[in-house]
């Protein structure tokens, strides 16, 4: 019974040792539904429609480098098409986040 403890914590300080404890970033994500109602109306607004190989903003075509540079204050609704992958969408967030004055939410 004693080399099973003692083989089971070896196994507990090496799966201890061996993990990490960081947490990863975390990205604020928003929704937009019906009947909800909304801070302030922002003063400019932008329509994205996100694909897996488009990116359009306000009807015209742009690139994902691009659009950081577009959008800059007011809100950004994004519509995704439904071949949209879940990694496209957090490049797109990722480039948008942390501007003062700019809200992204997601239309379902």
């Amino acid at each position: 019974m004693t080399p099973l403890i003692d083989v089971i914590f070896l196994l507990l300080l090496f799966f201890m040792l061996s993990s990490t404890f960081s947490r990863f970033s975390e990205i604020e994500l928003s929704s937009v539904t019906t009947g909800r109602e909304s801070e302030a109306e922002p003063t400019e607004r932008f329509f994205v429609q996100l694909g897996a190989t488009r990116v359009v903003l306000n009807g015209q075509p742009i690139s994902l480098e691009d659009m950081a540079d577009q959008a800059l204050t007011g809100q950004v609704l994004v519509n995704l098409d439904p071949d949209t992958s879940a990694q496209r969408l957090v490049d797109l967030l990722v480039r948008l986040r942390g501007r003062e004055g700019l809200t992204v939410r997601v239309l379902e």
